[in-house]
């Protein structure tokens, strides 16, 4: 149950994204074509058949009656919608995935459902009698697709087939299969089974299916994908429409319509009318509640000519082949890669091979070697996701706000493809929002006048980019407002008593960090979308939990930037081993740009008496390790150690240490809740690793380690 639970929860997820991206899209356009209406189709179809089947009624209902909207407009076009329906339409469209949205965040938290949803059902009704020219909703079934007449006549061979297949099941008395095949790797197939027959019931056609116990036996599905699941048919007519329901389903990517050699199909005698396999009660999905399948009667023989063999290649659309994995289970290989990455390195750098000659060993050590690089790609891919989700729901977010505030304003999206590590895009996801939101809130300017009076364009935009610099993700959400008064900041600061020196020594971006406090807000009234001092604070907390950092650059009367710099995976990377003393540390590869010996020369004094050294024409300051963590050493003049020229975005600087111990792939550990009391991360400390030999290597922060040496003085 938890895994059916899981697939359904994955596939409405993934299906109300794609459905929030068409609406978006849609409204740009302003009108839906003849694709986006099919596709809405589709999706509640979908949505309110996977629902029946787990017993969210709720989520089915809400559905069902968005399905029987577009149905009606399938039949009668979008012409038949006047311009003021049609904003309607829209304004109906995101309150309904809304409430969809609403009910399948209480399954995922183990809520209960909504018991009153006659708000949004009657919304949806009244705007369907409203389009509607006779006040009826039309009872029309779908137009047919292609005619029996079109399909190729079924060879003896596959009547073979199918006799030899259905050996097994229950002997049918109805001329007619149709044989469904589902993706490979699509999983549950007896649960997409079932979702099939759920749908044929809707249209009260008599069949039979097997296997027959798909409902109650999870081991069907075995049978399913080596045999096929076969719908049997009374007649033609039948055939086709059914044939209009498979091509609805998802995840099927074969189809093919057979005869039953052990039944030869009548055509002289009409096919009786058989009963409903299961109908539906009033304003009801047929859905709601399995039922018994009602076979047609042995005697019920076709009147019309046999149906052909449907071309399983040309029916079904071509789809790249996709595997959802549970992301505990990658967590898992991840987890498991890392092992081998360390035992390797133990292997290969065991003390007892010291000084022995082995040319055997060392080659297969470096194929082995090798083969650990790729299958650590090959995990750490597995685990790569583009952004393109994240940055497109806030498409949504835009859209709502500018109409509550009134504001024109567009969302520009720059490097949506960029892909980070999944458990870093699953928390990165409120902080964007939340700083989108506070750019539409309080960044965009009121109104149009006072852009204009600017000179700035009427339509204000917000820049929501991101791109890859080395081993880190930088993501920047950026508008063309007012901008942020430092003045104002410091003086509500000030009054709130959260300074911790006199005002006159903050610079403007200690300012501007000051609103990351928790508690601390600028606007003077609390309003629906700001105000209350919740916010930022957690926005930073959120990054940095994920190695992050983050940043607010402003200047007045021409718009703010917050950056966020994500690390790209916080599990295995390229280290370069040093030593301080008898303390060894990891400065991750991307981070390095150079080593060297320096001369004592070389190296000057700045104004502060800080040690600098001249590199490419440029001046660079020098941060010894040993002194930043009170490390003893022997290694205290310079030119008996080693410069390690790092850079990260926005800073660069020379390491000062004892020896470099050489290159080597580490496992990112996180480090002990318990040292978290102790702000470890702000002293540039960015995790530890596991050395081939066993001992422990604290890995730097080179983005915060300048930092902590500015705090120390």
């Amino acid at each position: 149950m938890d895994n059916m639970l899981e697939m359904y929860l994955y596939e409405t997820n993934t299906l109300m994204e794609q459905l929030d991206e068409l609406l978006i899209e849609a409204e740009k356009n302003g009108d839906f074509t003849t694709n986006d209406v099919n596709e809405i189709f589709r999706i509640m179809h979908t949505v309110k058949g996977s629902s029946a089947m787990m017993e969210f009624s709720t989520l089915m209902e809400i559905a069902h009656h968005i399905e029987d909207l577009f149905f009606y407009i399938r039949e009668n076009g979008m012409d038949s919608l006047d311009e003021s329906h049609k904003a309607d339409l829209f304004n109906l469209m995101f309150q309904s995935t809304d409430a969809l949205r609403v009910e399948v965040e209480k399954i995922e938290n183990d809520e209960p459902l909504s018991t009153n949803i006659d708000p949004i059902i009657n919304n949806i009704n009244s705007f369907l009698e409203k389009i509607s020219s006779s006040g009826e909703k039309s009872s029309d079934a779908p137009a047919a697709g292609e005619p029996a007449s079109n399909m190729p006549v079924a060879d003896e061979k596959a009547i073979a087939l199918i006799n030899q297949e259905l050996a097994g099941c229950p002997v049918s008395t109805l001329p007619y299969f149709i044989r469904v095949h589902f993706e490979e790797g699509s999983g549950m197939e007896n649960l997409r089974a079932f979702m099939l027959i759920t749908a044929l019931r809707e249209i009260e056609l008599p069949f039979e299916h097997y296997p027959e116990d798909v409902e109650t036996n999870s081991d069907t599905a075995e049978t399913i994908i080596e045999n096929g699941f076969y719908v049997a048919l009374a007649s033609s007519e039948d055939v086709e429409k059914a044939l209009q329901v498979v091509k609805l389903q998802n995840s099927i990517q074969t189809y093919e319509v057979l005869e039953n050699a052990a039944v030869k199909p009548a055509d002289e005698t009409p096919v009786p009318a058989a009963a409903p396999a299961a109908a539906p009660a009033s304003g009801e999905s047929s859905t709601s509640a399995p039922a018994d399948t009602a076979p047609a009667s042995a005697s019920a023989p076709a009147s019309k000519t046999p149906p052909q063999a449907t071309s399983s290649h040309n029916n079904a659309p071509v789809k790249q082949s996709l595997i959802s994995v549970n992301l505990s289970k990658l967590d898992s290989l991840v987890a498991i890669v890392g092992e081998i990455v360390i035992t390797e390195s133990m292997v290969t750098s065991s003390p007892d091979l010291q000084n022995l000659k082995l040319d055997n060993f060392m080659k297969s050590a470096r194929q082995l070697r090798k083969l650990t690089d790729d299958l650590q790609d090959i995990a750490m891919s597995l685990r790569m996701v583009p952004l393109s989700g994240t940055f497109q729901k806030m498409n949504r977010i835009v859209r709502d706000m500018k109409k509550k505030l009134n504001k024109d304003v567009r969302l520009t999206l720059i490097g949506e493809n960029t892909e980070v590590d999944k458990t870093v895009v699953d928390s990165i996801g409120d902080p964007i929002m939340h700083i989108v939101r506070n750019s539409m809130d309080h960044g965009v300017e009121t109104t149009v006048e006072e852009r204009i009076a600017a000179g700035k364009d009427p339509q204000a935009e917000i820049i929501l980019s991101a791109a890859h610099t080395g081993s880190e993700v930088i993501i920047s959400i950026s508008d063309d407002g007012q901008g942020m008064d430092p003045e104002k900041i410091l003086s509500k600061a000030e009054r709130n008593g959260i300074l911790t020196k006199p005002a006159s020594d903050y610079s403007k971006k200690e300012i501007l960090a000051l609103l990351m406090l928790p508690g601390f807000s600028t606007n003077e009234e609390v309003t629906e979308f700001s105000g209350r001092g919740v916010g930022m604070d957690v926005v930073k907390k959120n990054v940095e939990a994920v190695g992050g950092t983050i940043s607010i650059t402003s200047e007045l009367g021409k718009g703010s930037c917050t950056t966020l710099k994500i690390p790209l995976t916080m599990a295995i990377t390229d280290g370069m081993e040093i030593s301080v003393g008898k303390s060894m540390f990891t400065i991750p590869i991307a981070n390095i740009r150079q080593s060297f010996k320096p001369q004592k020369e070389e190296v000057i004094l700045d104004a502060n008496g800080n040690e600098i050294i001249k590199c490419l024409d440029t001046f660079y300051p020098i941060i010894r390790i040993h002194e930043l963590y009170n490390i003893e050493t022997e290694i205290t003049n310079i030119e008996d150690g080693i410069l390690i020229w790092v850079e990260t975005a926005d800073k660069s600087y020379c390491l000062f240490v004892d020896e470099l111990l050489g290159e080597q792939q580490v496992v990112v550990k996180p480090l002990s809740p318990f040292l978290g009391n102790f702000n470890i991360k702000n002293s540039g400390i960015g995790g530890c690793t596991i050395l081939g030999d066993g001992n422990i290597s604290l890995i730097l922060d080179i983005s915060n380690l300048y930092a902590a040496t500015q705090n120390q003085y």
